[in-house]
């Protein structure tokens, strides 16, 4: 089976885009979340993902200190929020464009 990484990496960039749009997040819990949708991605994989989700002005972070440990925090920006809204009906559009042939074939 060919490798779908490179197919992915859009879904997953979405996909942290959703969640940093609902609610802050960090590297751990999203490498967690992807793995509940069967994207295995490392923290090497991950964080550069979020770091150009960052530069790029879709995400801004800070830094949480609880005790020793620090933790980087992602929160979606004003921008992120518009690009992911753009990115939705893009995304609707093209869902109906791959299910198209499969709801019309399941019709009597």
């Amino acid at each position: 089976m060919p490798d779908g990484r490179f197919l992915y990496a859009g879904l997953i960039r979405l996909h942290v885009l959703h969640h940093a749009v609902k609610e802050p997040v960090y590297g751990l819990a999203m490498i967690e979340e992807l793995a509940r949708h069967g994207y295995k991605l490392s923290a090497g994989t991950l964080y550069p993902i979020l770091h150009g989700l960052e530069e790029r002005g879709y995400l801004t972070s800070s830094e949480k200190r609880s005790g020793s440990v620090a933790r980087r925090i992602y929160r979606a920006t004003p921008l992120g929020e518009d690009a992911l809204a753009a990115a939705k009906l893009k995304v609707r559009e093209l869902f109906g464009e791959l299910f198209e042939e499969d709801a019309e074939e399941a019709r009597p």
